[in-house]
């Protein structure tokens, strides 16, 4: 949950997920959909799926790491069996192996590449592969032979608390007699920054529709892409002939629609202008719809609530009520 997302936000869903998932096997055997709407509003969901699908791996075994590494032991020793993991990383495998196993193992996540670029004047955009290779050098030389959990908590905590974006407290910092970056008064310019482009605009239609039951008609989204594996409306691009498509498989038409407020909700490289489009029909019979129907489904808004949808959705559904 902390990948690229901070630890406030990410406290009350960590709580609430613990609540419902206590163990390896109570999430190894939840459904996809249950499993997603713990997760709903934390976005960048393929994280959900992939710790989903590593829990069921772990828990039942019966699915082969392809060098056969699990084939003696339930939870993975090396990085390189855990990097074989959906999900894992070269950095979250090292956190994994520190914290939870108290082995050595280096780790660069976004506070320790912080830390490291300041204190030894590491020029350049940690994202780009040379600058990450001299960020892992240095984070695999001072990783000591001892006491392996504290030092990855302490780097960890450096640049959460201390080495901060904006405004660290460099005076409070243990490391400020050899810090660079400190000693020359150009914090501000380490780490190197990306390139930023302009993110392009999509934009696409969205029909909530009400049957006779006050119900609302969701599709499930395929597994990968935006929003995947999670429940939205059925939505369609933005062009008159797209609508005008959508609207016959959906069996309606403007008279009986209200076009609702657009707006822009916004991934990570790109933003989608959502242009939502309510609808009443006298029916809530699901063969009425040229939709697959294993992945459409009548509810009412309340259940939609409690399960896998996305914010902006949320956010929409909770105005219709």
């Amino acid at each position: 949950m902390l990948q690229q997302t901070q630890v406030k936000t990410v406290i009350p869903y960590y709580l609430n997920f613990m609540e419902h998932f206590p163990t390896l096997d109570d999430l190894a055997n939840a459904t996809v959909d249950q499993v997603m709407s713990h997760w709903s509003g934390l976005g960048y969901y393929s994280r959900a799926r992939n710790l989903h699908k590593t829990a069921q791996i772990l828990s039942h075994n019966n699915n082969r790491i392809s060098n056969n590494s699990f084939e003696n032991t339930l939870f993975p020793i090396t990085a390189d069996q855990l990097i074989e993991l959906p999900g894992i990383g070269r950095s979250t495998a090292g956190a994994i192996l520190a914290l939870s196993l108290n082995i050595k193992a280096a780790i660069l996540d976004g506070n320790v590449k912080r830390v490291l670029a300041r204190c030894f004047a590491v020029s350049g955009w940690p994202g780009k592969t040379s600058i990450a290779n001299k960020l892992w050098e240095l984070s695999e030389q001072f990783t000591p032979d001892n006491r392996f959990k504290e030092y990855t908590q302490a780097m960890m905590d450096i640049g959460s608390l201390i080495c901060t974006r904006t405004k660290p407290s460099c005076q409070n910092c243990p490391l400020n007699n050899q810090c660079i970056a400190y000693n020359e008064n150009v914090q501000d310019i380490y780490p190197g920054k990306k390139k930023l482009k302009p993110l392009p605009t999509r934009h696409q239609y969205f029909y909530f529709i009400l049957n006779q039951d006050n119900q609302i008609l969701m599709e499930k989204r395929p597994p990968s892409g935006i929003w995947g594996a999670l429940w939205t409306p059925p939505s369609s691009d933005y062009s008159e002939k797209d609508k005008r498509s959508l609207q016959g498989i959906l069996n309606i038409d403007d008279d009986n629609s209200i076009y609702l407020d657009s707006f822009k909700h916004t991934f990570s490289h790109f933003h989608l202008m959502i242009h939502p489009i309510k609808s009443t029909i006298q029916s809530n019979d699901t063969s009425r719809y040229n939709l697959k129907e294993d992945n459409t489904h009548w509810d009412s808004i309340e259940n939609w609530l409690s399960r896998g949808i996305p914010a902006a959705i949320r956010a929409l559904l909770l105005k219709i009520i």
